[in-house]
């Protein structure tokens, strides 16, 4: 097996990155089947508990109160209303329901209490629960583990150096911070980013130094690529093509063997072919359903049939690390602290951002 590494360098995720197409795609593929069995993908489901208002101004996502993106926005869902549909993703062959809710940061209270039901009763079902909730406190992830949360997705989205092209309203290092909250606890960490943004390659290799340089490095790894919504900054840039896919799937696997590497975002314009490469890659997480979020996804039988022409089969749950404990809400030694963490508005100008948020107006 190859050592896992924690000392990768930008020029040499390049190099990686760039090698010839077939040997870039066989040392990926070789090491995948060195630490995974490579007929078998982890399946999500992605809920959004809360859709948009987010006041957040990421300039690839639909959901900021800021932009004019006709998302319908919806409050905080009940409980029986994500066990609904949670019961359904596990008949479809999900193992994992990821949890998303348009939150800058968690905050203590009655919403927050109603998400830790929804990590408990979801964690009953046998399935592996995941959150995105924006960033959080040790305290808060300690709450989420004693719930029984598997996983907590927190996406560095890109570079150290571009993020400040995407995103004012924080920073890099809140990302960083939040990541090591989690790690306070025995819940794994999930983050990745977006390709598409208008980065350059350099900035794609440091987001990967970035996430492998963690030690432990994350434990699930999403590859999204953009897609460009009406009314969002970024919504007249151009596609990523499926080969940038594929390198970036493959770096990826190969600069972080142990980690699950999630094709995300984006596989609708993907033919079932460039799919197939990318699980080759060392893809072996998706996610299934007709929305991630708001954008689109393909359909879960569309999946499924591509499972099944692949020889692929659905990972059970708990395989990669055994299932969390449960501590009901009356008998946590938990409780809220009324936090109220200072976390930062670098406040610096984005000009794109600006123009979308002015297009809302006039």
């Amino acid at each position: 097996m190859t050592a896992i590494r924690h000392d990768w360098t930008r020029e040499e995720v390049m190099r990686t990155y760039n090698q010839p197409l077939m040997d870039l795609l066989f040392q990926a593929a070789s090491i995948h089947r060195a630490y995974h069995d490579s007929n078998t993908v982890q399946v999500s489901t992605l809920i959004s508990i809360k859709t948009g208002g987010c006041p957040e101004d990421c300039g690839y996502c639909p959901q900021a109160a800021r932009y004019h993106t006709d998302i319908d926005g919806n409050d905080l869902m009940s409980v029986s209303q994500v066990k609904a549909q949670a019961l359904r993703a596990r008949e479809s062959g999900s193992s994992r329901v990821c949890m998303g809710a348009a939150w800058r940061n968690v905050k203590d209270g009655p919403e927050f209490d109603q998400v830790l039901e929804m990590v408990r009763t979801i964690n009953k079902l046998d399935m592996e629960v995941c959150c995105t909730l924006g960033m959080l406190t040790e305290h808060q992830a300690k709450r989420l583990a004693e719930a029984g949360l598997y996983a907590y997705n927190h996406n560095l989205d890109t570079s150290e150096d571009y993020y400040k092209d995407v995103i004012s309203t924080r920073a890099f290092e809140d990302r960083l911070e939040t990541i090591g909250n989690v790690r306070k606890t025995n819940v794994t960490v999930c983050s990745g980013g977006i390709i598409g943004m208008g980065e350059q390659l350099e900035d794609r290799a440091g987001m990967l130094v970035a996430l492998s340089t963690l030690d432990p490095q994350p434990e699930s790894v999403p590859i999204n690529a953009l897609v460009p919504v009406p009314g969002t900054p970024m919504e007249d840039i151009e596609r990523v093509s499926i080969w940038e896919m594929v390198r970036m799937v493959a770096t990826t696997r190969i600069v972080m063997p142990e980690t699950q590497v999630r094709l995300s975002a984006g596989r609708t314009e993907m033919s079932q072919e460039g799919q197939a490469l990318c699980f080759f890659a060392g893809a072996n997480s998706i996610f299934a359903g007709d929305k991630l979020l708001t954008t689109p996804n393909p359909d879960v039988n569309e999946d499924m049939e591509l499972f099944k022409t692949l020889g692929l089969t659905p990972q059970p749950p708990f395989v990669k690390k055994a299932k969390p404990e449960t501590i009901e809400a009356e008998e946590s030694a938990l409780h809220p602290l009324g936090e109220k963490p200072r976390w930062s508005r670098p406040g610096h100008v984005i000009p794109r951002n600006e123009a979308a948020k002015r297009k809302r107006s006039s």
